[in-house]
């Protein structure tokens, strides 16, 4: 795999300690470098060492916050399958979509669709109103999944 930062990361490059940090990261991005030295069994300074080399080397992309989209005003999510309208025009859809705050996540996609994107709004019409955008900014067809409820996203 190649890390954010073009490097070469491979998963047998990581050692059983790096692992370890990893998997507590994943698990609290704000855990303490006392934290995961108890974790690791190692020092505090050569945590930091590790996860500072983790974080260069692209195995660890950032820290994020996990937030009650219905606090913040996005409790509708969906999932919108796209595909091209024109299957010999660029396939540039990811970066013509990336700019849009509503869309979460873009996956390219094995099947009869090309990408599939997290989409969260507000209401069903502004989700109406994204997939117009998303049509005509990307010049695909749409295909749309609302989610109704999320047992776990970790």
């Amino acid at each position: 795999m190649t890390g954010a930062r073009g490097k070469s990361v491979r998963s047998d490059d990581l050692d059983a300690t790096d692992r370890v940090l990893v998997e507590e990261l994943i698990t609290d991005g704000r855990a303490t470098l006392a934290h995961l030295a108890e974790r690791a069994g190692l020092s505090v300074s050569a945590v930091q060492s590790r996860v500072r080399r983790l974080e260069s080397s692209g195995v660890i992309l950032g820290y994020t916050a996990r937030v009650d989209r219905e606090a913040i005003g996005q409790p509708l999510s969906a999932f919108v399958a796209i595909t091209p309208l024109d299957p010999t025009a660029p396939d540039d859809a990811p970066a013509r979509l990336r700019p849009l705050p509503e869309v979460q996540a873009c996956h390219s996609v094995a099947g009869e669709d090309s990408y599939v994107l997290l989409v969260r709004v507000a209401s069903p019409r502004d989700l109406e109103r994204l997939l117009q955008q998303i049509r005509t900014t990307a010049n695909v067809q749409t295909r749309s999944t609302i989610i109704l409820q999320t047992f776990y996203d970790s």
